[in-house]
């Protein structure tokens, strides 16, 4: 009897996946692990997960206190530091910021597509009586806030169907509780404007203004935006933010496309 070839065999993971898995249970929610919790959590054998996390430990990506588990390691903070360093959206973006900063009190933020969120990568301040939710280090949802959606409207067809097919429910802001067709229509004129504005989405009290960061081959990457308190931004401001922005985004994608 022939055997059933229907079911190709699931590919087997390599151990730098697995070491990988394991460093992407951490998050905000869970920011330690005991070793019990990591083996139900990857139905993976003491012996292995152990094997792993001496690896882990290590080279500093983990550490494990008495009684507290494992959490990320001091190496990931000097990562952190190398990436403020060598990131040329970072290094050519932060002077774009503070100049942004000196002519609006506000936040200005770098942000970077990172999986299915967006991932704040640098921030200034110019207005201490504003909180943004963006803090550098933090991912927040694709489908809330004009630092999201911006991308989200630059984004290629396929890694929008991806996105969506993954968590629909993201997108209802969007209309895409109405389906794909009509998201794709709302991001369209996002696209076709060069800016998204948002108003209390993420962070009650304030306006978002983002626009689009393209790398060297012209595929988003992130975005540029300002973050400007609701009371006093009349439509004249808002335009006049908008713009600078807008500039300012532009400036750093072709830095961008000057640093290949």
């Amino acid at each position: 009897m022939a055997k059933d070839q229907s079911r190709a065999p699931a590919a087997r993971r390599t151990s730098p996946e697995k070491m990988i898995e394991i460093l992407d249970l951490f998050d905000e929610e869970h920011p330690s692990w005991t070793p019990e919790q990591m083996m139900e959590k990857l139905q993976c054998p003491r012996s292995t997960l152990y094997r792993y996390l001496r690896v882990l430990t290590n080279s500093g990506l983990v550490t494990s206190l008495p009684d507290a588990g494992y959490s990320p390691g001091p190496r990931i903070v000097e990562l952190d530091f190398m990436m403020r360093c060598g990131d040329p959206m970072i290094s050519n973006g932060r002077p774009l910021l503070q100049a942004l900063l000196k002519e609006i009190a506000g936040i200005g933020l770098l942000c970077r597509y990172f999986k299915d969120r967006v991932l704040c990568v640098h921030q200034e301040t110019s207005a201490s009586d504003i909180h943004s939710s963006y803090e550098r280090g933090r991912a927040m949802p694709i489908g809330v806030g004009a630092t999201s959606r911006i991308i989200l409207a630059n984004l290629k067809l396929a890694q929008l169907r991806q996105l969506y097919a993954a968590q629909p429910r993201a997108f209802s802001r969007l209309g895409g509780d109405k389906g794909f067709a009509q998201l794709q229509e709302g991001l369209r004129e996002i696209r076709k404007q060069g800016y998204c504005q948002s108003q209390g989405e993420v962070t009650p009290g304030v306006v978002g203004i983002a626009a689009p960061v393209f790398d060297s081959e012209g595929t988003i990457i992130g975005s540029l935006s300002a973050v400007v308190t609701e009371s006093g931004c009349s439509e004249r401001r808002r335009r006049l933010i908008t713009d600078r922005v807008v500039f300012s985004a532009r400036v750093l994608s072709n830095a961008m496309r000057q640093a290949r």
